[in-house]
């Protein structure tokens, strides 16, 4: 299958690739910064653009057979529009070149909820301090991109992870249409569910949660580990 990726300069974004070429696919790997993408294969065509530029975008679409979108920006005061925009300029141009089936990642902050597990701490204080004043502007526009998606009409799945670190392989991950009750996602999971639905034709049209239930790390683990040293993606994507 041939494969756009969006955001594969990131890190889940590289897991993707690597996994997708593993698979046997063809993928182009869209990325702002070509230079840096530290993958190479013989069906590897790394793509130097910006997903903002409403003709590079067509270009990168063009005669493929899916897309798959792991934006991810830093969290911050200022109005963010580039997952909404971005996305925007991805269904035009699936539209155009008949492209259907669509996969992005969002987060489980676009919709918090207590978990019954986590203790006041962290439902009363670090969930709203993350989804309403921290990354607010991050998590309104990931709704914007939602609403997007689902008012296309095109094949499309919303994929949202909780809180991402960092694990060296795929496990034995759950997903679950909706809200699931799990505050963590390794970054090779999230990899592998995107993938897999290019597997299959369930979950099309649908909402679903990626959760790894296995080597999970405490609260303050994962702030040391993920928050600390990777502001943009975990801000992005704190899953809370």
């Amino acid at each position: 299958m041939r494969v756009t990726i969006f955001g594969a300069n990131g890190p889940t974004g590289r897991l993707l690739t690597g996994q997708a070429l593993a698979a046997g696919h063809q993928v182009a790997a869209v990325t702002r910064r070509p230079d840096s993408f530290p993958l190479r294969h013989e069906r590897l065509e790394v793509v130097g653009a910006d997903v903002l530029d409403r003709d590079a975008v067509h270009a990168a679409v063009e005669k493929q057979d899916a897309v798959l979108s792991t934006l991810g920006v830093p969290a911050g005061k200022k109005p963010i529009s580039t997952y909404s925009q971005g996305v925007a300029n991805i269904i035009a141009a699936m539209r155009k070149h008949g492209v259907r089936r669509l996969a992005v990642v969002s987060s489980t902050g676009v919709d918090p909820r207590p978990y019954a597990d986590a203790g006041i701490l962290f439902n009363r204080v670090l969930l709203p301090y993350v989804t309403r004043v921290l990354g607010k502007t991050l998590y309104d526009d990931m709704r914007r991109m939602e609403t997007l998606v689902r008012e296309s009409d095109l094949d499309w799945t919303i994929v949202r992870p909780s809180g991402l670190y960092h694990l060296p392989s795929v496990t034995d991950y759950t997903i679950v249409e909706g809200h699931a009750e799990g505050r963590y996602t390794a970054r090779a999971d999230l990899a592998a569910s995107l993938l897999a639905l290019l597997d299959h034709d369930r979950h099309l049209r649908s909402t679903i949660s990626v959760i790894t239930t296995v080597d999970n790390p405490t609260l303050l683990q994962w702030i040391r580990r993920e928050a600390s040293g990777q502001a943009q993606v975990g801000a992005a994507h704190a899953g809370f």
